[in-house]
């Protein structure tokens, strides 16, 4: 149930790529499209806590643990990541589609989360680094350079290092909400943590540029294209809730599989520029299975 929770949450996040790409391409400017997607998914949370009495409660115990040191400061900054993810979106995926988005995002998480796996990061301790573990993330990287080989448009270098460097951040992310969610007794309040977080940084940067840079273009009137937020919300809550009976590495494979697949749908049906072929589309989809199914398999020593 924990890893078809984990695939739904990929699937979210491919459908969140999308709609926050295509509000940025519309208003001409990804960071204010990231912002919107950030606020309005706040805008939500907030409204959630309050009438929920788990919400309630979980804000209570935030605020005693921060005032009592119980909570460090980092467990407060997961949305920093979210909003690099959100920000991400916005700038390049109406260039360079939704699958080639997802596989910079598959490097990235693939790397940290064998990290903060054996580092003991994650709120489930220290997860081994079995074989499986090890050939899933292999499997992962080729799926990488299969999407990498497929392009048919070359585009900027900044275009690939910001999904990796997305990838990166949400398996931190995933890590640190897992570990808040631990210290406040429900995920809702980890996940309102996040979204404030994230509105905050997103505000100054989006700020800052459409000083520099001059006011976006005029709002779109199509109604999906602000379904971000709501959908940001759904899996990081999900994430929040998952992580500590999966771990940090087996949450992010089994979430890229959801994105990979989902990515192949959305970009059969809205092709983007930059976007890789449909063979290697197909091929690295089917290696992103595999490696979640190698990644999942319980490896044992043999007894002597």
């Amino acid at each position: 149930m924990a890893l078809a929770g984990a695939v739904l949450i990929g699937v979210m996040t491919a459908l969140q790529a999308r709609v926050n790409g295509q509000l940025g391409v519309r208003l001409e400017d990804g960071l204010v499209a990231a912002l919107v997607s950030f606020g309005s998914g706040l805008v939500i949370l907030v409204v959630l806590s309050a009438a929920l009495p788990a919400g309630r409660r979980g804000f209570a115990r935030l605020a005693s643990g921060v005032r009592e040191r119980r909570i460090p400061f980092w467990m407060l900054c997961g949305g920093a990541a979210g909003a690099l993810t959100v920000a991400t979106q916005g700038l390049a995926v109406g260039i360079i589609g939704v699958s080639l988005f997802t596989v910079g995002v598959v490097a990235g998480q693939t790397v940290c989360g064998l990290v903060l796996d054996r580092a003991g990061y994650g709120p489930s301790g220290v997860v081994a680094v079995t074989p499986g573990r090890v050939a899933g993330g292999v499997l992962a990287l080729v799926a990488v350079g299969i999407a990498l080989t497929g392009r048919t448009v070359e585009v900027p270098l900044w275009m690939l290092l910001l999904p990796f460097a997305a990838g990166v951040g949400i398996a931190w992310q995933q890590a640190t909400n897992g570990r808040l969610r631990q210290r406040v007794g429900t995920p809702l309040t980890a996940t309102v943590v996040n979204f404030i977080g994230g509105t905050l940084c997103l505000l100054v940067v989006a700020g800052v540029h459409v000083a520099v840079a001059g006011p976006p273009a005029p709002f779109p009137t199509n109604p999906w294209l602000y379904l971000g937020g709501a959908l940001g919300v759904c899996y990081i809550f999900l994430g929040a809730a998952l992580v500590v009976h999966t771990g940090v590495l087996l949450l992010g494979l089994a979430s890229i599989v959801g994105q990979l697949a989902a990515s192949l749908v959305l970009d059969a049906l809205w092709p983007a520029p930059a976007g890789p072929s449909v063979g290697a589309s197909l091929a690295m989809v089917a290696v992103a299975l595999a490696s979640v199914a190698v990644a999942a398999v319980p490896w044992r020593r043999r007894a002597r």
